[in-house]
């Protein structure tokens, strides 16, 4: 195994753009669903209206070089080679900071937020909160390494993500994550415990401790999972029992690959019924085409396969700050969270915002995880 550090360019061949314009054009589509709303999925004539936009609008050139402003990178870590941003603050006692990203995302969720947390003395910031930011693509996302042998679960990646500091020359850091990202950054929260500063979450993961004398703030949430067990968990289990078998058509099909993907973001951020209040259709694409273009289909699928049934509950010791965005998929109280988290330094409650924190809402992500660090650093 190497540890050298390569220089990394996103760099895609005109033939996979064309074949892809190709794809979207012959696209055979389903009929119409029966309801007028997103209740059976979403819907034909969005789904026909975001894929001629892609095949014929979007400018990926110009949003590759987007892409591309930031220092992006590869090594071999554990035996798989991982994408992953690094952009180091003109602070240099800046606090390393690990994100991580989780799934139907990519690291297109840190654009927004890495400029503001590397460099805060340009963004009406102090320079005492400055970051030296690095942003991993998961394995089997992106372009990072697709696993192929099985065995790379959150706790996995977790050690794969120390040691990745470590190389950068990293010996104390912070971590942060939201989806299995959160997850990740829990795992490193006990992991590697003696290399962290603090952790701070969106989406932390804890088992209620109590289910009586609930606030309205924990029956709500209880009431959310609820609906979310009942009318949105499919992915999860098709992907966490039989990630190959969606993978083929996710892998072939653009038209599939985005709908698999857009309809998340409409159900999952606070966007009041559709995605594009919230994020623009070229974020959103580009999002898709870090799914597309590395046809990740099923290797981002098996993360499910190899995690969904051993999810790690394990305490966490070191300093933590959690965010809980109202539209969040599963929101923890604060009286929940402490049952795992022996250290919660900060909470934060946003009026705004969903799943997909740094990405919907910038401003507030980074505003938390300054604070969140302050006692930490």
């Amino acid at each position: 195994m190497s540890d050298d550090i390569t220089p990394f360019t996103i760099d895609v061949p005109q033939v996979d753009l064309d074949d892809l314009v190709d794809r979207l054009r012959r696209t055979r589509w389903p009929e119409a669903e029966t309801v007028d709303d997103w209740s059976q999925g979403i819907p034909l004539s969005y789904t026909k209206e975001l894929c001629g936009y892609w095949a014929d609008t979007y400018d990926w050139r110009a949003r590759e070089a987007a892409l591309n402003r930031f220092p992006q990178f590869r090594t071999e870590v554990d035996g798989l080679g991982v994408h992953f941003l690094h952009v180091r603050s003109p602070h240099e006692d800046a606090l390393p900071l690990v994100l991580s990203h989780g799934w139907p995302g990519s690291v297109v969720e840190f654009h927004k937020v890495i400029e503001p947390l590397t460099d805060p003395t340009a963004h009406g910031g102090d320079a005492a909160d400055a970051f030296h930011v690095v942003a991993p693509s998961l394995p089997g996302y992106g372009f990072s390494d697709k696993p192929t042998e099985p065995g790379w679960n959150v706790q996995r990646i977790a050690d794969a993500w120390a040691a990745l500091m470590a190389r950068l020359g990293y010996g104390r850091y912070g971590a942060q994550g939201g989806d299995w990202g959160a997850m990740v950054t829990a795992a490193i929260g006990h992991r590697d415990a003696e290399h962290l500063a603090g952790i701070h979450l969106n989406m932390p993961v804890v088992i209620p401790t109590t289910t009586e004398d609930l606030s309205p703030q924990e029956q709500g949430a209880l009431d959310a999972m609820n609906h979310y067990q009942t009318w949105e968990a499919g992915y999860s289990t098709q992907q966490s029992t039989r990630p190959q078998t969606i993978g083929y058509g996710l892998v072939d099909s653009p038209a599939g690959q985005a709908a698999w993907i857009v309809e998340k973001f409409w159900a999952w951020t606070d966007c009041d019924g559709h995605p594009e209040n919230v994020l623009t259709r070229d974020e959103l694409l580009d999002n898709v085409m870090l799914y597309w273009l590395p046809a990740t289909g099923a290797s981002s699928a098996r993360l499910y396969w190899e995690s969904f049934r051993n999810i790690d509950f394990t305490e966490v010791e070191v300093p933590v700050g959690c965010s809980i965005f109202p539209k969040e998929i599963f929101r923890t109280s604060r009286r929940w969270a402490e049952g795992r988290f022996k250290d919660l330094r900060f909470w934060s409650e946003p009026e705004k915002g969903g799943h997909f924190a740094a990405f919907e809402q910038p401003e507030r992500f980074v505003q938390d995880v300054r604070e969140s660090f302050r006692s930490m650093r």
